[in-house]
């Protein structure tokens, strides 16, 4: 039988059920769905949307969107749809079980104006797998790689709609080269960093499809002060100030 924990975000406005021993969001999902900054009115895609986690926090803070989260993985696409239910947001956020390689406009009546997207950081075959399959295919490139994703972002975005990610640092030339292949021109890059003095372990990068070459490098984004404690900046993203 399934074991859940309960995270809780902004003063315990947003709970958010999770397997206890299957694949679990990390803070990547967190700052991504706090920088993505949809415009009012957006309609948002999460591709890979795990428990829900990214189009609650999304919800909560603009509810002037609309929200659909795909994910592949039908127990974890029930997972999520519990917990849309349990925060009282059916009437904002949409969640599908659907492989985005078949993911086409009439899905979701339509195209979009922002994607947000954590792609399976390492490639398949590469290091160690997880035994837990939904571990597995959230950080490996077993049911679909980041040609993948990136296609079907450009494929649903409409002209000038941007696709926001976070990746691992050390694939940063992977995702730059392929999301100018599949037309999201990188525009924005800040690299993410535990504690001002260590490198970068992942990026964030918004780009837009269509858009004219040029991207902008923003300062970093930094985790942890030196006593360990988030940051100013997080601490705004997690809703504790």
């Amino acid at each position: 039988m399934t074991q859940f924990t309960t995270d809780t975000f902004f003063n315990g406005t947003i709970k958010v059920r999770q397997s206890k021993n299957g694949y679990r969001f990390s803070i990547d999902a967190v700052l991504l769905a706090g920088y993505a900054f949809p415009r009012p009115g957006d309609r948002v895609l999460d591709m890979g949307t795990g428990c829900g986690i990214i189009p609650l926090i999304l919800a909560y803070q603009n509810p002037q969107i609309q929200i659909f989260g795909i994910e592949v993985q039908k127990e974890m696409a029930d997972i999520a749809l519990q917990n849309i239910q349990d925060n009282c947001m059916e009437s904002k956020i949409t969640i599908l079980h659907h492989n985005i390689m078949d993911l086409k406009h009439k899905t979701i009546a339509g195209p979009v104006d922002l994607v947000v997207s954590n792609p399976p950081y390492r490639k398949n075959k590469s290091g160690r797998i997880c035994a837990n399959s939904q571990r597995a295919i959230a950080r490996h490139e077993i049911t679909a790689t980041l040609d993948d994703f990136l296609e079907a972002a450009s494929r649903i975005l409409n002209i000038s709609g941007r696709f926001i990610t976070i990746y691992p640092a050390e694939r940063m030339v992977d995702m730059l080269t392929q999301m100018r292949k599949f037309n999201l021109e990188p525009k924005y890059l800040r690299t993410i960093h535990s504690k001002r003095d260590t490198g970068a372990k992942l990026i964030l990068v918004e780009g837009m499809k269509k858009g004219r070459p040029g991207i902008k490098i923003k300062e970093p984004i930094i985790i942890y002060n030196k006593n360990g404690e988030y940051t100013e900046e997080l601490k705004k993203i997690y809703g504790m100030i």
